[in-house]
């Protein structure tokens, strides 16, 4: 091989090429290639290959394909607002990043964004993609960055965290490698810079690899999170490989919005977030109360027959527990600040591990005793920024049904096998059938010896082969102490939600000392496993609430039963008849309001009853109700010993009507 040739790893087959040539050209993919993975690493197409490189192309409707094709978008969308100077004069530059479906960009402006500005943006940023500008990539030193940029302040604050950990995920793709890179929008015809951003990339070769987006809508956002800092204008928006993948993401968008859970909380008066309480508290309210009772009922039950042993904890403790914990090193930004009592330190706690472990420590233990399962629903308390609070399913203060299981070396995979097969069989009890998992594995930072991460990963794996649930491997995924699963699900309309997860920790015992006594009468170390189930019982009433669109099965909706008389004089056989349910255990109401019998009937439909039961003169005479259902559909003369036996059914089974 001459040494103008190169030999590089083409999708899996060697092959040898001329030196100089880029990513793009090896691939040679088509439209639908916009970047390649070069050793690995996420690269532009525009990426100048070398000898034993390993290329693979990444194509815009993949996942990673979507991120590159989004940010890419994110820039046009930054450069379409600053191109409007009449309506935006010194627009200053906050981050872009890409998100789930979407991306967004701050602004530093002198007003907030108006639907007429989106559309102005939105026939700007066309011009750009149409013109085909080209990405470039620029390694710039930080004093060249500086001076670039020196008209924007946010940029020159992101410059001094480049390879910091200060630097959350969405802020690294601006200074998250361990370089600085601009990127130059340049015009196809003459070269020229039209426009440019600081960022990490990759990005899609030009803009006319962008076939299809939109801006959804605007919002504040304070400057990197905090409350302290500047409030900014942000627009959000989505972009996708094809139209038609647009059209059934604005299609699912508009379905998720009929489901939100924060409209159909306030609409079925389940709950609240109050501002004199504060952002990301919530009250629930009597019928949400009622579900979320029920929720907790029926997991108590699940847990007890599993074997478990209930526990409490208080919700704030000294800052010595967390200094022994790690929590203080490694999760102090998440946490509320401390309050200073009698000369300590106390935080309110964001998770209830530590304390479990000092239960397990309040007393000698022997092998006999293991596994010893542990579970609370314990209330934790994590200050998340204000940006990213949302509702139930992103709170500040919020219910873990926590659980923390202690066993011997040889009952790890036995342990996280029936855990794991425990764990989704209540998730189904709950209505949810559409599993996936991911298995995440060790970081680059981490506590332990490699052997101990071994051992975990592989004992995880084990578990999920026996479980039969398809499954992904997210390498370097984990948390800085311990391997994980996280089970996630699709509700109804095909959104994916993380729910359960299982670590395997091996350093918290390490960290407080705790020991068994073996059958062999030495002193050993248990291996501790962290499971939570819903994650948090809020986020999961809000998941459970947007799958059902608040129509939820009759053995968790607040009322079951609403009897609706056809006038006053049937009042009293409905309220017989609700005696009867009630001895059931069946939640039931009588419409006795001065309403005429069809508004009561809308009324308990717009509250999603399940069941409405209707009685006039002949279903008094004949002992029996009309049955109607959630849906409109109706039977008449139905003997009320079958409508009762047909609702208790219904709710014993936990069915859905």
């Amino acid at each position: 091989m001459s040494s103008q040739q190169l030999r590089i790893t083409l999708a899996g087959r060697e092959l040898v090429t001329e030196a100089g040539t880029t990513a793009g050209a090896a691939l040679d993919g088509g439209p639908g290639v916009i970047a390649a993975r070069v050793n690995g690493v996420p690269r532009d197409l525009a990426h100048v290959l070398a000898d034993g490189d390993e290329v693979e192309p990444i194509v815009n409707s993949s996942d990673e394909g979507h991120a590159i094709l989004r940010h890419s978008t994110a820039h046009v969308l930054a450069q379409a607002v600053q191109d409007l100077q009449d309506r935006f004069p010194q627009a200053r530059l906050g981050i872009g990043p890409p998100v789930e479906n979407g991306f967004y960009y701050d602004f530093d402006v002198s007003r907030p964004f108006l639907p007429d500005d989106l559309k102005a943006i939105e026939a700007r940023m066309r011009e750009i993609v149409k013109q085909g500008q080209l990405f470039s990539r620029r390694v710039v030193t930080d004093a060249e960055a500086r001076d670039e940029l020196k008209s924007e302040p946010y940029k020159l604050e992101l410059i001094g965290l480049k390879g910091s950990p200060a630097a959350d995920a969405e802020e690294s793709v601006e200074v998250g490698g361990p370089e600085l890179t601009i990127y130059d929008n340049l015009d196809p015809k003459t070269g020229a810079v039209l426009w440019k951003d600081l960022c990490r990339g990759p990005h899609v070769p030009s803009t006319r690899a962008i076939p299809a987006f939109k801006l959804l809508r605007t919002g504040g956002a304070y400057w990197r999170g905090s409350e302290k800092n500047p409030q900014l204008q942000r627009i959000y928006g989505t972009a996708w490989e094809t139209r038609a993948a647009q059209d059934d993401y604005l299609t699912m968008l508009a379905e998720a919005e009929r489901r939100d859970h924060r409209r159909l909380g306030a609409e079925l008066d389940l709950f609240s977030f109050p501002n004199e309480i504060g952002s990301g508290l919530p009250v629930f309210h009597p019928k949400g109360g009622i579900i979320r009772r029920v929720m907790e009922d029926y997991s108590r039950r699940r847990h007890e027959e599993a074997g478990y042993e209930f526990v409490n904890t208080p919700h704030l403790t000294k800052a010595e527990l967390f200094e022994t914990s790690g929590h203080l090193g490694f999760y102090k930004e998440s946490m509320f600040p401390p309050m200073e009592l009698e000369g300590a330190e106390y935080y309110a706690k964001p998770m209830n591990c530590p304390m479990h472990v000092l239960i397990y420590r309040s007393r000698g233990r022997s092998y006999r005793e293991l596994p010893l399962r542990l579970f609370e629903f314990g209330t934790v308390y994590r200050f998340e920024k204000s940006g990213v609070v949302h509702g139930l399913t992103r709170a500040r203060g919020f219910t873990q049904d926590d659980s923390h299981i202690f066993c011997t070396p040889e009952q790890l995979p036995g342990e996280l096998a029936s855990l794991l097969d425990f764990v989704v069989g209540l998730l189904r009890d709950f209505g949810l059938t559409d599993f996936e998992a991911e298995l995440s594995t060790r970081p680059d930072k981490y506590v332990g010896t490699i052997a101990e991460w071994v051992a975990a990963e592989e004992a995880l794996q084990h578990a999920l082969d026996a479980s039969g649930l398809p499954y992904t491997v997210a390498e370097g995924e984990g948390a800085f102490y311990a391997p994980k699963i996280d089970v996630h699900v699709k509700d109804a309309i095909g959104r994916r939600w993380q729910l359960s997860t299982l670590q395997v920790d091996f350093q918290e015992p390490g960290r407080f000392g705790i020991e068994y006594q073996a059958a062999d009468g030495t002193r050993q170390r248990p291996y501790m496993i962290h499971r939570a189930l819903f994650g948090s019982i809020e986020r999961f009433f809000g998941i459970l609430l947007e799958h059902y669109a608040g129509a939820f099965p009759p053995w968790l909706a607040p009322v079951q039963v609403t009897g609706i008389p056809i006038s006053d004089a049937h009042v009293p056989y409905l309220q017989k008849v609700a005696d009867m349910l009630r001895e059931q255990g069946i939640r039931v109401t009588v419409d006795d309001s001065d309403d005429r019998m069809q508004k009561k009937i809308r009324t308990a439909q717009q509250q999603k009853v399940p069941y409405m039961l209707i009685a006039g003169d002949a279903d008094v005479a004949a002992e029996a109700v009309s049955f109607r259902y959630r849906d409109g559909s109706q039977k008449n003369g139905v003997p009320v010993a079958e409508a009762v036996a047909e609702i208790v059914t219904a709710v014993r089974d936990r069915v859905q009507v």
